[in-house]
């Protein structure tokens, strides 16, 4: 790009930050010396390719969303949490929230995940232990007792039961008092990624794009505010794919489910600002803050070029990271306080718009209170202290971090080619029903190549671990240590006794014939295919438990069964 545009382009930029809203802090280095807000090529000097890096708050928006980076907006504090019953984890979400956490994320436990009851014979001895355990709308509301959740933006980490469960939320809302309009946060509801990588699943995929659909729509006519998808790379990362294959797997899905709103006739500017992004961010620092770059700028130009977005907004790549619960260790497991701390600066110096940091002792259960409080205060002091929310994109323009954006950018690009091909192969006449990114999305799932793809790549890493050309601190290099044994969160059999009790309790409570009638509506419209999310809100507020309106969409649509694959 020659001097001119360059210039050009800065002018642009400064305008629109002058215009922006700035945070009232202190922007300049530890020693008084004043910083600029972003930094590029200096006046009259050309560089070849420059327009795809650009200014931030500019499109491909490599650099950022906005104008002013985190001088506007600092990203949000998010801390996962969820353990026990919705009573337990209400007092974990008030510590965070008094101790300066600014958004909330739900973990559930294993069986609300699949869609069953916490009295369920399958859920037997997990009940309460990698999350918390949500049966109605009662649990809901304990969940979130005191705390606005019109206030308050609120993210829930769950995809085969998305849609039940924030059912429950809008109705924990209504008895809040709380319009559903003014409602925000994110769902996860990425079915793609479970049969891809995590394995949660309900129902075949069809059935769960259909409940999808619904909910998108739902969302852009009542529910404006909150973003009812949240593509996920996080678990595909953590089951052993590379930061390409992460990065490219994630954007498809994404692509999917822009194909699923245009073919339910949604304005693409419309909903597409609805769709949000969750990134693991492991260890190689370099790599992350690329893979992030490359991200932004991949999802604007197909959003532009592909799929016709017009607006800013529904061009840009809304995301949050966690740091990658992969990279922790049980060996030496105060190493991990170190690893998270560098893995949330990648996420920082790659634009990140909210955060997780994980805890100390996640590899050997759910995070202590001391641990949790670490996890936070990393956050705390990257934001507070170390000068990296002070300049937009400080790395940009970085020879090395260029070149690796722009390699990963390919690779993905490729990658995107082999699944639109595999979509071409299932439907040779091009007619797809929804779109060809989906096609090829299906067909990879299907045949198992998304799970191949990935069980290779990790298949090589712990090769390499094994071999040593890989080093990993306290395990296979510096196994040394005079740590001692750590004290972990236990969570005792009583809580699913508790949990099973109050269960029963409720239900003997409940207007039986009321959610008979309910759920007797959700299957009607389950068959004649009109929309499920009324009928559901409908069972909800009766009291139906998650696993009672699961199970009539299982009796329904039957349960999925995955492939077989040597």
């Amino acid at each position: 790009m020659d001097a001119h545009a360059i210039e050009e382009g800065r002018r642009r930029w400064q305008a629109r930050y002058d215009a922006a809203r700035k945070r009232d802090a202190d922007f300049s280095t530890l020693s008084g010396d004043p910083v600029e807000p972003v930094y590029g090529p200096r006046p009259g000097d050309t560089y070849e390719g420059f327009e795809r890096i650009g200014w931030p708050g500019e499109y491909p928006f490599t650099r950022g969303l906005h104008p002013t980076g985190y001088r506007g907006r600092a990203w949000t504090i998010r801390q996962f949490a969820g353990f026990g019953n919705a009573e337990q984890t209400n007092e974990r979400y008030k510590m965070i929230l008094a101790a300066g956490g600014g958004g909330l994320s739900v973990a559930f436990d294993m069986p609300t995940l699949m869609g069953r009851d916490s009295d369920d014979p399958r859920s037997l001895g997990e009940v309460g232990h990698c999350g918390v355990a949500i049966d109605s709308a009662a649990d809901m509301e304990v969940l979130f007792r005191d705390i606005p959740l019109g206030e308050v933006t609120t993210s829930m980490t769950i995809s085969g039961p998305a849609v039940p469960l924030f059912c429950m939320y809008l109705v924990a809302a209504e008895r809040q008092g709380v319009d559903p309009a003014v409602l925000d946060g994110t769902l996860q509801t990425d079915i793609f990624k479970e049969y891809i990588a995590q394995k949660e699943w309900l129902f075949g995929p069809e059935p769960h794009l259909r409940l999808i659909g619904d909910l998108m729509e739902y969302c852009a006519a009542r529910v404006p505010a909150y973003k009812p998808l949240s593509v996920s790379g996080y678990h595909i990362r953590e089951a052993g794919a590379t930061a390409a294959q992460e990065l490219a797997y994630t954007l498809a899905d994404g692509f999917g489910y822009v194909e699923l709103g245009l073919s339910r006739g949604l304005d693409v500017d419309v909903f597409a600002p609805g769709l949000s992004f969750f990134f693991d961010a492991h260890v190689d620092f370099f790599e992350e803050i690329a893979k992030f770059r490359a991200a932004r700028r991949i999802w604007a130009r197909w959003m532009r070029d592909v799929y016709g977005a017009r607006s800013e907004k529904a061009q840009w790549l809304r995301f949050h990271t966690q740091t990658a619960g992969v990279s922790l260790t049980a060996q030496q497991p105060y190493n991990n306080v170190v690893r998270t701390a560098v893995e949330a600066l990648a996420a920082v110096l790659g634009g990140t718009n909210s955060l997780h940091t994980n805890a100390l002792d996640e590899t050997l259960a759910l995070p202590g209170e001391q641990a949790a409080e670490i996890a936070l205060r990393t956050q705390q002091v990257l934001m507070e202290e170390t000068g990296v929310a002070n300049v937009a994109d400080p790395l940009g323009g970085s020879w090395y971090v260029e070149r690796l954006t722009d390699r990963i950018e390919a690779a993905a690009e490729e990658i995107f080619e082999r699944i639109r091909e595999r979509g071409l192969r299932a439907h040779p006449d091009g007619r797809h029903p929804i779109g060809p990114m989906t096609s090829g999305i299906l067909r990879g799932i299907e045949d198992g190549w998304f799970t191949g793809e990935i069980a290779e790549s990790a298949f090589r890493h712990q090769r390499a671990v094994e071999k040593g050309e890989k080093r990993i601190v306290g395990v296979n290099v510096h196994t040394g240590s005079v740590t001692g044994d750590l004290e972990i969160l236990r969570v005792g059999h009583e809580v699913e006794r508790d949990q099973v009790k109050i269960l029963g309790e409720r239900r003997a409570q409940r207007d039986g014939a009321a959610v008979r009638t309910a759920l007797d509506g959700l299957l009607a419209a389950a068959r004649d295919g009109s929309g499920l999310i009324e009928p559901m809100l409908a069972a909800v507020r009766a009291e139906a438990t998650l696993g009672e309106i699961c199970g009539v969409l299982r009796e329904e649509w039957g349960v999925y069964t995955e492939p077989a694959g040597f």
